[in-house]
């Protein structure tokens, strides 16, 4: 998310008890990991670095039977991280959600930044969901106009009506 929000990102390091090194060293290990010739793929990635998920839930979607894992996050206690996967490890999706039981920040008062999830802004009335056609990104559009963007699920940037 440091590409599109580096002031949250310099500003969560140290709540996270991290410098910008570490988390630069976090992002290699991450990234040589993915690129390994014999490293884990599909889920067994997400299980190598993030240990067993505290929750796992099966969703079924029309025919298709699914596999919820999610993770509790330091930074976002009211947020999970979810990787949905077939029941062979190969992940179909994954990204921030709002954790079961927690309130949705109200949208009256304004969108906001690394609070909303794609779900919370998706669920307003005569919004519209877009796949930009980035992997990890999302837009919601608003009957005002305004565009939500979102990376991995989380609010990243509100554009106003134009």
């Amino acid at each position: 998310m440091a590409d599109t929000r580096p002031d949250l990102v310099a500003d969560a390091l140290p709540r996270l008890g991290a410098d910008r090194a570490q988390a630069r060293a976090a992002h290699r290990r991450w990234q040589a990991l993915g690129h390994a010739p014999r490293g884990p793929r599909g889920l067994a990635a997400q299980l190598a670095v993030l240990g067993p998920p505290a929750e796992r839930d099966e969703v079924r979607t029309g025919d298709l039977l699914l596999v919820a894992h999610r993770w509790p996050l330091p930074l976002w206690p009211h947020l999970r991280w979810e990787v949905l996967a077939d029941p062979g490890g190969e992940v179909l999706a994954q990204q921030l959600v709002r954790a079961a039981g927690s309130p949705v920040p109200p949208a009256s008062a304004g969108l906001l930044v690394w609070e909303h999830v794609v779900a919370d802004v998706a669920a307003l009335p005569g919004a519209a969901a877009a796949d930009p056609g980035v992997p990890p990104r999302w837009e919601v559009h608003l009957p005002d106009g305004t565009r939500a963007r979102f990376v991995w699920g989380l609010l990243q940037q509100v554009d106003p009506p134009a």
